[in-house]
């Protein structure tokens, strides 16, 4: 499937994994929450266990879109089962130079459809009070913030949110 040419020029979006993706996914996220929040290494361990068990799973009912354009991973998004009902959002990022051209909204679109039509009954996602513009994504997409917590992860201090979406 194909992002709207234009919107994002010369952007693929594709379900599933291919060779090279979970390592590109997980230094995607290590090197822009370490530029963009200051987040330590900690934190692509906490993208990178739960990335391989997915991998490793093959459900019918989790997917991942990778999005890339010029050779390079310029987006992702997963959904994975936190229970029968319940789908999780996951991995949820855009490269700087891809954001403001609808691309995330492109992303987040796929993954809520799908977990629609995989039977879940809502979705959940777990992010961090920093991330503004993806806040403004997950509400404008219909999800509602339902849980905050402050804390101490990957090197620094971060305020954890919680955002759901009721899918029925």
């Amino acid at each position: 499937m194909h992002a709207d040419p234009s919107v994002i020029p010369s952007v693929a979006i594709r379900p599933g994994l291919a060779p090279g993706d979970l390592g590109a996914v997980v230094r995607l996220h290590g090197l822009l929450y370490a530029k963009e929040h200051g987040f330590d290494p900690t934190f692509e361990a906490y993208v990178a266990g739960p990335l391989a068990e997915f991998a490793q799973r093959r459900s019918p009912r989790e997917r991942i879109w990778i999005a890339e354009g010029g050779g390079r991973l310029l987006g992702v998004v997963a959904i994975v089962a936190a229970s029968d009902d319940l789908a999780q959002l996951r991995w949820f990022l855009v490269d700087p130079d891809s954001r403001g051209h609808g691309l995330g909204t492109a992303l987040l679109s796929q993954a809520v459809e799908f977990a629609g039509s995989s039977g879940y009954q809502a979705i959940t996602l777990w992010t961090v009070s920093a991330l503004g513009a993806a806040a403004r994504l997950y509400r404008g997409a219909g999800f509602q913030l339902v849980e905050e917590r402050p804390g101490r992860h990957w090197g620094v201090d971060v305020v954890e949110e919680r955002y759901e979406k009721l899918l029925r």
